[in-house]
């Protein structure tokens, strides 16, 4: 399970749903499904929880509640849009759908760590060389100006450096350990997304890939037959940004008043011109859930967009630190030497 939750993450999810949704398909029983699945598992507690729901669909629970049984570990997308399915009958395309929005999820995370990796390995490299070009100077400089009474000692400097940079690594370690105790408890999201929703460039990222989420799962529901004010309930949780989901369940009240989808979202203010456009095309036509789907995948293209564009920004901005940190390193060094001198 993932570090930060006790939930099965996209990278397993992926599979899963795929062989869920081809063994379906099928004809398959259910029943042997999860069996078959959960027996080709590497990961105990995969094969403990499927071993776990096809014992309940043998004793008579739907594949719904089998699920909701195992809610620890299934996010709340997977358990609805399987509920959703075998209420309308139609279980098969909600498993394909599910599958196919795993995959574009995983492809998604995997873009990002591809456009990030360059900047974090910059930046892991500008704090190890700059602290270790700042504490050599304090010793050339003592040295030079003569207040060494003796030669330099390297051993002396490396023992001090690695014990500094020991002291650093703990100092994160607990503060990782905090993180995940505090994403455990579902607080750190209401943290991050104080950043991540207002400040540029990262709010652009946030809230595309946050109104992209909501609207695929929320045209997957609608499709499904899902009452609107719980098909948008579930999507907004979806979204997995606190202030953007909170923000989302306003138009929850105003939509069991009678109102229509694009005078309820009115009253939101992280929907994108676009979307609104979107939500009055597809009402009009009667084709919302389609429209929804277009909306997600535009959102899921400009948010690709603000991913190359921040990580970008962050190599910039990584960059102009290493020089300001080689510049002051510079200024430092020759200003105290002629100072001593």
């Amino acid at each position: 399970m993932g570090l930060f939750s006790s939930q099965i993450p996209a990278k397993k999810m992926v599979p899963l749903c795929r062989q869920l949704a081809t063994s379906y398909d099928a004809g398959i029983p259910i029943v042997r499904s999860l069996e078959i699945i959960g027996q080709q598992q590497q990961d105990s507690r995969i094969r403990h929880i499927f071993q776990q729901m096809s014992d309940c669909v043998r004793s008579g629970d739907t594949l719904e509640q089998a699920a909701r049984k195992q809610s620890k570990y299934f996010p709340n997308f997977f358990i609805e849009l399987i509920a959703s399915g075998e209420i309308g009958g139609r279980l098969d395309v909600m498993l394909r759908d599910l599958a196919d929005y795993y995959e574009d999820r995983l492809e998604r995370q995997r873009r990002v760590v591809r456009v990030m990796t360059l900047p974090a390995i910059e930046l892991a490299a500008a704090w190890f060389l700059g602290t270790f070009a700042l504490r050599l100077l304090g010793q050339l400089t003592g040295l030079l100006s003569g207040q060494a009474g003796r030669g330099f000692d390297f051993g002396a400097f490396f023992k001090d450096y690695g014990w500094f940079q020991t002291k650093s690594l703990g100092v994160f370690a607990i503060l990782f350990a905090i993180i995940v105790i505090l994403s455990r408890m579902g607080i750190f999201g209401w943290v991050t997304g104080l950043f991540t929703t207002h400040i540029f460039p990262m709010s652009a990222v946030t809230k595309r890939f946050a109104l992209a989420r909501f609207f695929r799962s929320l045209s997957l529901l609608l499709g499904a037959g899902v009452y609107v004010p719980a098909a948008i309930e579930r999507s907004a949780a979806v979204s997995a940004n606190p202030y953007i989901e909170r923000d989302l369940l306003k138009t929850i009240p105003l939509i069991k008043e009678g109102r229509t989808l694009v005078e309820a979202f009115r009253q939101t203010k992280y929907l994108t011109p676009t979307a609104r456009e979107m939500l009055l095309v597809g009402e009009q036509s009667g084709k919302l859930d389609e429209a929804l789907r277009k909306v997600a995948d535009y959102h899921f293209e400009e948010a690709n967009q603000a991913v190359d564009i921040a990580s970008k920004i962050f190599g910039v901005l990584i960059v102009l630190a290493v020089a300001l940190t080689i510049g002051y390193i510079i200024i430092t060094f020759y200003t105290g030497f002629y100072t001593e001198a």
